[in-house]
């Protein structure tokens, strides 16, 4: 075979070599996957969540994801374990507004989640409330009935406050409620002590009960916004443009309080002094710190050793990188 003919045939290997690994290299590239038609963000307006209220009124998930023809479903899922359940179904992708103590206990349980940001922080807003005149301190619990919704912030309010007061949880006979029907409960005599937060707190005291204690000193009530973790994984882009639209959202609160307040009240219907008096309680700072996640790590601990969870998992694996 001649030089020239050997150099055309090595030539001609090398081109047909590049075209394999140009097609190997286009048939193994993952495809980008489509954007989702709808994106479901849970709407939780109480007790008093400020930034989802601001983000609905003014349309701000909208007009982030509205020019790539994505539609944003609020739906007002306002039970915590409502909430991861829809997310485990697929039906919520958002739940922006969770307790901490069902996140932790949701995602132990096998729900796919992972959290992207606190939500809030506001011990004072939740309560435990008395209406009894001879029922002065924590001191009085022993023996006595107590509503509140089970495992959640409140609850965990209750069982640190029985620690704190050398008292066990079978020292007081617990019923399972929600927020509305526990303050009811109370006000009508038929429990000792209710769990609130909020509004129906607020509302409570002027009815006649008292704040026998709040969070302060005994728990963080820490909240926060979840994803769900096949959706961060198939869309790791949205989730960080939902983050960013969440932290335009505390940029705003910041520098148009008075704009925020009203929207507030028109949403909730409170009267402008009771928002007045229940927003400066509340710390919106998405940012999670070291110290949320040693407070999750203190809720987790509080839900093992009161028998609701039964298998530690690792919070910060928990927390979305």
């Amino acid at each position: 075979m001649s030089l020239s003919s050997k150099k055309f045939v090595v030539l001609a290997i090398s081109l047909l070599l590049v075209f394999i690994v140009v097609g190997c290299g286009s048939e193994n590239k993952p495809a980008t996957p489509e954007k989702p038609k709808v994106i479901s963000i849970t709407y939780v307006k109480a007790p008093l969540n400020v930034p989802s209220i601001v983000e609905k009124k003014l349309g701000l998930f909208d007009k982030e994801f509205g020019p790539d023809n994505i539609k944003i479903e609020l739906p007002e899922i306002t039970v915590g374990p409502k909430q991861t359940e829809a997310m485990a179904a697929g039906a919520v992708d958002f739940a922006h507004g969770l307790g901490g103590t069902t996140a932790i206990m949701a995602a132990a349980n096998g729900v796919d989640l992972k959290i992207i940001g606190i939500y809030s922080r506001a011990p004072k807003a939740f309560v435990l409330l008395a209406k009894d005149p001879s029922i002065k301190s924590l001191a009085d619990l022993k023996g006595k009935k107590v509503a509140g919704p089970k495992g959640t912030v409140l609850h965990q309010l209750l069982l640190t406050a029985l620690t704190k007061n050398s008292l066990q949880a079978d020292d007081v006979q617990f019923v399972a409620m929600d927020i509305p029907g526990s303050v009811a409960a109370l006000m009508n005599g038929s429990v000792d002590f209710a769990l609130a937060a909020g509004p129906d707190a607020l509302r409570a005291e002027q009815a006649g009960a008292r704040i026998i204690t709040t969070g302060e000193g005994l728990i963080e009530a820490t909240i926060v916004t979840a994803v769900r973790g096949e959706f961060l994984r198939k869309y790791p882009d949205l989730v960080k443009r939902f983050v960013k639209t969440h932290q335009a959202t505390q940029e705003y609160l910041k520098t148009n309080q008075q704009d925020v307040l009203a929207i507030t009240t028109a949403e909730t219907g409170l009267a402008i002094d009771m928002v007045n008096k229940m927003y400066p309680w509340y710390d919106f700072n998405s940012t999670i710190k070291p110290s949320d996640i040693e407070e999750l790590k203190k809720t987790q601990d509080f839900l093992m050793k009161n028998g609701m969870q039964a298998k530690a998992i690792s919070i910060e694996e928990l927390i979305a990188k």
